[in-house]
């Protein structure tokens, strides 16, 4: 079996660097891992997988979840998307196992790589909160804002979110839930579109009960990401029960099923207007699809059932 140790969180450091930060931190832990010894390790993003060997010089096991296909993001300069790439080829061969959170991105390493990882989703299961400071805050009535959550990078498209909901009439407000590092120009853009219209509210970065608060009361959910696997945020809204809307992205459409509603991405902001218009306008649309999407949730991103799948996987490597 596994040996279990007492759980912790080791903060360790890294740099603050755009391109640097995250391989440095994935060198610093890893050299922490050794001197710890364990049965396995799990390692996220594909970037990370020129490290998943070492720690098997010594006998530990490796896992990585690729996640999402990070090169897409407008973020990177062409040497770093072909890095990326790289790793991505990488991850099929120096970890003793590779997985994925989306069944989209696993079909991508079939036909690219011509290997079939597991796919394992994230977890729905929310702490429902009842309205409380946060609502009050922002002037909010309950059941009666859009919320988007997500990093404000270009490729997560809360333009289209801003754009869309600037030409819309109606009561309803729109509250914005996020940051970013090395996205200021893109970041302050977006708050001078935002600034023109009083009933978009950007919150900065909200975490734990706070974020709980904004997403319980919540009438409609928009999903605008153009890149990435399964979305923590989108399958987290579902589980809260909110009307969702996503661009329609080949995995953002696979994590709703008909659970909920989707626009084109290529039209943006002019497709969303009408799909999101049309949503806010009824009440019952809003509950029906709220109704469905926290079913959906409660069938297919049940925490136990990730963490029981997570364990076999791991059970998997280590027991012989």
């Amino acid at each position: 079996l596994l040996r279990l140790h007492r759980a912790g969180l080791i903060e360790l450091p890294a740099p603050r660097n755009k391109y640097l930060e995250t391989p440095i931190h994935t060198w610093i832990s890893t050299a922490h891992l050794l001197s710890r010894p364990c049965d396995a390790a799990l390692y996220f993003i594909a970037g990370n997988s020129p490290l998943t060997w070492l720690p098997r010089l010594v006998g530990i096991k490796t896992m990585l979840n690729v996640d999402g296909l990070d090169w897409k993001r407008e973020k990177w300069p062409l040497f770093a998307k072909i890095y990326i790439q790289l790793c991505e080829y990488l991850a099929t061969k120096l970890p003793t196992l590779f997985l994925t959170d989306s069944p989209v991105v696993q079909a991508y390493y079939q036909e690219r790589f011509g290997v079939v990882p597991p796919w394992i989703p994230y977890g729905s299961e929310v702490a429902m909160k009842p309205p409380g400071p946060l609502v009050e805050k922002y002037g909010l009535e309950p059941g009666r804002y859009v919320l988007f959550v997500g990093r404000l990078v270009p490729e997560n498209c809360a333009h289209h979110l801003v754009e869309a909901f600037r030409h819309i009439d109606t009561d309803y407000k729109c509250v914005i839930v996020g940051d970013a590092s090395y996205a200021d120009d893109y970041i302050r853009d977006l708050k001078k579109k935002g600034r023109s219209d009083s009933r978009i509210i950007f919150t900065g970065y909200v975490f734990g009960e706070g974020y709980s608060e904004l997403s319980t009361s919540a009438g409609v959910f928009v999903e605008t990401s153009g890149v990435g696997g399964t979305h923590p945020a989108l399958v987290e809204a579902m589980g809260f029960g909110s009307c969702v809307i996503v661009h329609d992205t080949r995995e953002n459409l696979q994590v709703i099923g008909t659970a909920g509603l989707s626009y084109s991405g290529k039209e943006g902001a002019a497709s969303l207007r009408g799909v999101l218009s049309d949503v806010l306008s009824s009440a019952k649309k809003q509950a029906t699809l709220g109704d469905a999407a926290r079913h959906r949730a409660r069938q297919e991103y049940d925490w136990e059932k990730v963490t029981d799948a997570y364990e076999a996987l791991l059970l998997g490597l280590t027991v012989v």
